[in-house]
Parts: structure tokens; sequence; C-alpha cells
């Protein structure tokens, strides 16, 4: 079954929640265990040394670089192994 993040749409939607807010992430790694990330595209939440830099790296639309808040490290996981997405609506 197509899960609807691993569509034009829905990764725009989901870069759209990651660069406003911290998103936890369900996803099966390569080695086919399943992980949970809490992570962010925010740049107010990414401490200024590990800002992204502009690496010259292609954009993917396989797979998706994010800043993980418990790792305080990049880590990326793959649209098409993304399980569940979590997130808590904040009022503005």
């Amino acid at each position: 079954m197509e899960n609807a993040i691993n569509t034009p749409e829905g990764r725009e939607w989901l870069l759209g929640l990651l660069r406003e807010r911290e998103v936890t992430v369900k996803f099966t790694k390569k080695d086919g265990s399943e992980r949970k990330m809490l992570c962010t595209l925010a740049e107010n939440k990414i401490p200024s040394e590990k800002s992204p830099k502009n690496s010259g790296k292609t954009k993917s639309d396989k797979a998706l670089a994010v800043f993980d808040l418990e790792k305080q490290s990049w880590r990326s996981f793959r649209f098409d192994s993304v399980k569940e997405i979590d997130f808590i609506m904040i009022g503005k």
C-alpha cells in the first residue's frame, strides 16, 4: 500500500510541518527495524553550530534529512518508509 507521505503533496505537507514545529516520525529503517524520531527543520530549534549549510547536496524526493532533537544530530528517513506522524497543533 502506498503511503500518503510518499506523494508530492504529502512530502510538501510534511516539510511544512517540520519547518514549523517538532514532529515525531515513525518509520522503518533499512535493516527492517522500526524507529521513532523526534525531529524538526525549524531553524529556531536547531543549535546554530548544527545549522544546515548549503553543502550542494541535491534534494531527493525519496529521502529527507531532518534534525534529530534527541540525538542532536542530522538523520534521514525515506518517505516510503514512514508509518506514522505525530505532532502537536500550536495556536498562533
